[in-house]
């Protein structure tokens, strides 16, 4: 009995070494690999570590088996006689971001749009990205084929968290949604995609307050979590009923409209408006905030999207304009130059009051979260769009380490994550960023990416970018 106690103990330790073992790396993948050795230290390297502790200069980081073995001063952390050292002085590195509204899709119409199943997971791990949640689905069964390739090692991106397809009502604006029928709809939708595999849901701007609330039961009852773009149902209204999450903040919360009929979204004109009208230190939008918190209700910043609205705001980099398409990067730049002048719009208030809102939040004890939302008129780009979030949360008033802390640790708290990714310590997966620079001091440095690491193993940024070049918006 003790020797098949033995050979059982025995088979579930190497099952579950096997388990751990990571998929071997395709050649398309291997060609995006610049650092990858068994045991690496990265040494005199600046830290910032995600928990929102200040930045710790000259560091040492050992990486071994796809984790951080060890971390800390450089003085102090041993450094293996096999290990390959790599000095890093004028480097920082910080963890993976975690992507929590990052689409693998893209505007190319009126109402429509096309999966980048190429361009937008390689811009994504370029850009910083190690895992992303795609937070509303428009081709379901791509992601999750595309989620497989990833894990599989036959596809360079992030660790995908694969979303459900839109929960949403009569009025959908593309024919690309299905429109639910009612509460029974809702529930079938939910239990078929949480069998094909999806990891979340969301709810859309249409969704009747019957239909959400169903959908919510059958979501949790699987154990998982359902956010949501709403605007049928007020913010206060999907936390009483159990929402997880709310996307965009304030400004798609549609509760202060004077005559708003029951599961009815009003006009934009009508919801921006009333919001005008209102103080984010005021009573009713405090009252939102302290519902929100009490419910654990988190919220997604996606400054990105609003920001290209407004007129005056800094054009595409160049660099990001040379990865569109042609027809892709014609259509944003006409857009772009029909943006109203300052006085002939609320985007400038509105955006403001956006950051003011998330600042407000994040006081009272809120979990916020953040992506770019890639869609919009294509003025936001998978990718290049996190890094300019970091840079917008910077500009609303949070310091770069709480920056930083709400772009990593925030987003793998809230998938469950956190004991894996998200912040920077001995024994978590080795998701880091090497980048040229300091952000702690010059939040702009977000953008000098140089290498990758997801598990271990440093892909070349520069490479990954050049792959994509003119790519993005068809494929």
């Amino acid at each position: 009995m003790r020797r098949v106690l033995v050979f059982v103990s025995l088979f579930l330790a190497l099952f579950a070494l096997r388990a751990q073992t990571p998929p071997a790396l395709s050649p398309e993948v291997k060609a995006f690999v610049t650092l990858d050795a068994p045991v690496m230290a990265l040494t005199h390297v600046r830290v910032i570590d995600g928990t929102g502790a200040p930045a710790r200069d000259d560091q040492t980081i050992v990486i071994s088996g796809g984790k951080i073995k060890a971390i800390g001063n450089a003085e102090t952390i041993p450094i293996p006689a096999e290990a390959k050292v790599i000095e890093l002085r004028n480097y920082t590195v910080i963890p993976g971001l975690v992507g929590m509204h990052n689409h693998i899709f893209y505007p190319a119409g009126p109402a429509h749009y096309n999966t980048l199943a190429f361009s937008a997971p390689r811009l994504y791990l370029a850009c910083g990205v190690t895992t992303i949640r795609t937070t509303g689905s428009l081709e379901p069964y791509t992601e999750l084929n595309l989620k497989k390739a990833i894990n599989e090692g036959r596809v360079p991106g992030p660790k995908m968290h694969v979303t459900s397809p839109y929960l949403e009502g009569r009025g959908a604006f593309t024919l690309q949604m299905h429109e639910l029928t009612g509460p029974e709809d809702a529930r079938k939708m939910v239990a078929y995609w949480a069998e094909q595999g999806v990891d979340d849901f969301k709810a859309y701007t249409n969704i009747t307050k019957a239909e959400l609330a169903a959908a919510i039961e059958e979501v949790h009852k699987r154990g998982l979590k359902i956010t949501g773009h709403l605007c049928s149902v007020g913010f206060r209204e999907a936390a009483a009923l159990g929402i997880d999450n709310l996307e965009h903040g304030i400004l798609t919360d549609s509760e202060f409209v004077a005559d708003k009929k029951a599961d009815i979204c009003p006009g934009g004109r009508q919801a921006r408006e009333a919001l005008l009208k209102l103080n984010v230190t005021g009573p009713e939008i405090q009252e939102t905030i302290r519902v929100l918190v009490e419910n654990k209700v988190a919220v997604t910043s996606t400054l990105p999207v609003f920001e290209i609205s407004v007129p005056g705001r800094p054009p595409l980099q160049q660099r990001v304009l040379d990865v569109m398409a042609q027809d892709m990067r014609i259509a944003y730049l006409t857009q772009r130059a029909r943006v109203g002048e300052a006085g002939a719009t609320p985007a400038p208030a509105l955006l403001k009051k956006e950051m003011d809102f998330e600042r407000e939040f994040v006081k009272a004890g809120g979990l916020l979260i953040a992506g770019p939302d890639p869609t919009g008129y294509g003025g936001v780009v998978p990718g290049f769009g996190d890094q300019r979030g970091v840079q917008l949360l910077v500009e609303a008033g949070f310091t770069p380490e709480e920056v930083i802390k709400i772009a990593t640790h925030n987003g793998a708290l809230y998938l469950g994550q956190l004991d894996r990714i998200g912040t920077l310590a001995a024994g978590k997966q080795a998701d880091m960023v090497l980048i040229k620079g300091n952000p702690a001091k010059n939040i702009a440095d977000i953008e000098k990416v140089e290498t990758v690491f997801k598990d271990g193993i440093g892909y070349d940024s520069a490479k990954l970018i050049e792959a994509i070049r003119g790519t993005v918006g068809i494929r």
